[in-house]
């Protein structure tokens, strides 16, 4: 399993289209083979953190590679972002707990 972290800053700027893309952008890889999970979080600070995991390479990969988030990478860059950061790790080791209710 891979582990995708996406750091990023908006810019003030970024208005309802990034929002819209940001929708079409958790819709269309939820739907695609390999899609595990995806999380997001807002720091106090504006930071913001996206956590999404795909089941291998060649499933992120065909993502990476999908001509609209394609157009979203580059849109991002040039209207949206100050700033991001992309992470890809492996699953080395995964747990779970918890108490039963």
């Amino acid at each position: 399993m891979l582990l995708i972290i996406f750091r990023s800053r908006l810019r003030p700027d970024a208005g309802e289209d990034y929002q819209d893309m940001a929708a079409e952008m958790l819709a269309s890889p939820s739907a695609m083979p390999g899609f595990v999970e995806y999380r997001h979080y807002t720091a106090e600070d504006g930071e913001r953190l996206t956590i999404v995991k795909w089941q291998d390479e060649e499933t992120l990969t065909a993502w990476r590679e999908h001509a609209r988030h394609r157009m979203a990478q580059r849109l991002g860059r040039e209207r949206w972002y100050s700033e991001y950061q992309i992470e890809v790790a492996e699953v080395v080791r995964e747990r779970q707990w918890g108490r039963a209710t």
